[in-house]
């Protein structure tokens, strides 16, 4: 198997497009496994659109480095090549001081050739000083060619590639040119989830327009002669191997409305005997389950269509009161929420606009407001159909869920925001949400709580 990663100098290299493009032309030859640094949904939701294959996710904020070898293995498994996206720059994560939730700490933990993609708009041999301050930054990572993107011409091309050649001693494998192309349709966080069904095909024509811009101007050969090469993996380490009985069903949520999942929970449940079934809160009934997850996702571009569907919000109501385990995050949060208030003046709007959710904790969620991004830390109580334990996770919305003052909490954050004062992860009967988003192979015991549960051991 050959691996790689492709990183950027900083946030918005072009370093998403381009990975896009790579995957998607080289899966026309190859099984093609990607990886997504961080904590994220809607990279690898393309990524995994691009190729056929689960995109999984690696963060050394939420993973040691023996689960970091785990994930990887684990989705590699019948590979030809494993693509690794960087997060941001190469060297940013959640600390100053140290790598950890960086770019650079997975490309050590794996040992992946690097390949960098440098936005090289209006420089051409300070590009080499770039790259070169990224090379000595840490010798310990192995920065080992050099994309260029947004190149006005060919003077531009080419006094950058021998600036960087001569002073770095790495080839420069690409040079992407500035075109209006290569930029994809932004939401809160960044790209448009690929299973948002309405736009897919625009989106496909701008990913098919970029895949011919990448493929003219970029050295497939070299980059696989760059490609590290070792032997792929056979076997599902421990942690996701499926168990021989699947013993119970987990109703999850997944639809236009409903899909910020990481690939890992479905393996980590199957590895727990737990089968999930999946549901659409906007367009189905709610299946007959032994418990259910709601993830994030963009509920409130659907709030009429999830409010319309007032079979699915009683049932939800009515599984939550009967003690049936519910997890949700964030989007799910907000679903089970009474209200979802959409502000006047958010997207044109003249007047505030309400639409009825599931209602199992008193409360509304008021939409926009300042967005709240990061990771957290905090502990979890037995309240919580999850059990007790530390946990590392992240969060970002860009809302405000405002519960009644008799509302239980059982997580208790260390670091970040929640829902109030530090407190997420409402409580009610056997059904727990919060803003927070767990990653499920870092804390494979609080889903095996959960499915317990579920099994009501």
């Amino acid at each position: 198997m050959k691996s790689l990663l492709i990183t950027g100098d900083r946030s918005g290299s072009g370093k998403t497009s381009i990975t896009l493009a790579m995957a998607a032309l080289l899966s026309e030859e190859h099984v093609v496994q990607p990886f997504k640094v961080a904590m994220d949904y809607i990279d690898p939701s393309y990524l995994t659109g691009v190729t056929g294959r689960p995109c999984r996710n690696l963060d050394s904020f939420v993973m040691d480095e023996p689960l970091i070898h785990d994930v990887y293995a684990n989705g590699s498994i019948g590979a030809d090549i494993s693509i690794v996206e960087g997060v941001r720059g190469l060297y940013e994560g959640a600390e100053a001081l140290t790598d950890k939730g960086s770019t650079a700490s997975v490309a050590k933990t794996l040992d992946l050739p690097v390949i960098m993609v440098v936005d090289a708009r209006s420089i051409t041999r300070s590009a080499a000083a770039l790259v070169k301050g990224f090379q000595a930054f840490d010798p310990a990572v192995r920065i080992e060619g050099v994309i260029l993107n947004k190149i006005h011409g060919d003077i531009h091309r080419e006094k950058a590639t021998k600036a960087i050649e001569h002073a770095c001693g790495i080839p420069v494998i690409g040079a992407i040119p500035r075109t209006e192309e290569m930029k994809l349709t932004m939401r809160h966080l960044g790209l448009v989830p690929y299973l948002e069904g309405s736009q897919k095909e625009v989106f496909l024509e701008k990913i098919h327009a970029i895949t011919r811009i990448i493929g003219d101007h970029l050295d497939f050969d070299q980059l696989l002669d760059i490609a590290k090469e070792s032997p792929a993996p056979t076997q599902k380490p421990a942690l996701f191997r499926p168990a021989e009985t699947m013993d119970i069903k987990i109703g999850v949520a997944l639809d236009e409305s409903f899909n910020f999942y990481y690939n890992d929970l479905f393996d980590i449940l199957r590895a727990q005997g737990a089968e999930p079934i999946f549901f659409s809160p906007i367009h189905d009934h709610l299946p007959d389950a032994d418990g259910y997850i709601i993830g994030g996702g963009y509920p409130e571009l659907f709030a009429d269509e999830l409010e319309q569907n007032t079979q699915m919000r009683e049932a939800v109501r009515e599984v939550s009161a009967n003690g049936t385990p519910i997890y949700a995050e964030c989007g799910g949060l907000i679903y089970l929420t009474e209200d979802l208030v959409l502000a006047s003046g958010h997207d044109g709007r003249t007047k505030d606009e309400h639409y009825s959710m599931a209602g199992v904790f008193k409360g509304e969620t008021r939409m926009p407001v300042k967005r709240v991004i990061g990771y957290v830390e905090g502990t979890s109580s037995d309240k919580s159909p999850l059990g007790s334990g530390s946990f590392a996770g992240h969060e970002f919305h860009h809302t405000d869920v405002r519960l009644a003052d008799d509302t239980e909490y059982a997580y208790r954050l260390t670091r970040g925001k929640g829902i109030k004062d530090n407190l997420d992860g409402a409580v009610k009967n056997n059904t727990i949400a919060g803003y927070t988003h767990l990653h499920p192979s870092s804390v494979p015991d609080m889903f095996r709580t959960f499915t317990g549960r579920c099994r009501k051991e």
